[in-house]
């Protein structure tokens, strides 16, 4: 019923920038908590970055002061700019959501998007 569509990965030099978007679409009534997690080959799915309906951010360490988290409420959206990319962010990277639909009473989490790839090279 909510579908996540990730976009805005690619192959970088480290050093360099990404940004990524997710938008959730479906029968939406709000949206609570977003954020991106990733998962690199051999490892476990680790969360990266999220943000609340306030604007409060948490990060992982290794990505402090490298990437932001941001959201735009109006268009369902988060976002994920990373900067100073080093090749261990080399993960495909998944957006996730808290949604509350319409005629619900309560807020879910909404399964995975297809995911990004993000590539490094060093």
């Amino acid at each position: 019923q909510v579908q996540l569509v990730e976009s805005g990965g690619g192959l970088v030099q480290a050093g360099e920038s990404l940004r990524l978007s997710c938008a959730a679409s479906g029968r939406i009534y709000s949206i609570g908590a977003m954020g991106w997690f990733r998962q690199a080959p051999g490892k476990q799915r680790e969360l990266v970055a999220s943000i609340t309906t306030d604007g409060s951010t948490d990060y992982l360490d290794p990505v402090k002061g490298r990437f932001t988290i941001s959201r735009d409420n109006a268009k369902n959206t988060v976002y994920l700019q990373m900067s100073s990319l080093k090749s261990e962010d080399t993960a495909v990277y998944y957006c996730y959501a808290s949604v509350q639909l319409h005629g619900s009473p309560t807020y879910r989490y909404t399964g995975w998007g297809q995911g990004t790839q993000v590539t490094v090279s060093s």
